[in-house]
């Protein structure tokens, strides 16, 4: 591989990292702020009992799934473009 190239495809992977790693934080931020949530709504339908409360504590826990979802796939995400940064490296030192 010609060595520019892969300066900029290092570039590009780095930029992507910065930005996922960001996307990460904010991802798991919002997850601590829905499982919060979805606790609360557990403890109301606890001592409710009625069917509303119980509804919300269901529609509360599907959000944090969804939001555990999203951090795991940014996390992946993450994961798969370090291997790709270190075998682009890897390129680099050879070259």
């Amino acid at each position: 591989m010609v060595r520019s190239r892969i300066e900029r495809q290092l570039g590009d992977v780095g930029k992507r990292l910065k930005a996922l790693r960001t996307d990460l934080a904010v991802a798991e931020q919002a997850l601590m702020q829905v499982d919060y949530e979805a606790d609360d709504a557990r403890l109301r339908s606890l001592v409710s009992e009625t069917p509303v409360a119980q509804k919300e504590h269901e529609q509360a826990r599907r959000q944090v799934d969804v939001n555990r979802r999203n951090r795991d796939a940014l996390q992946s995400e993450i994961t798969r473009l370090e291997v790709r940064q270190d075998e682009l490296l890897d390129a680099f030192n050879e070259q």
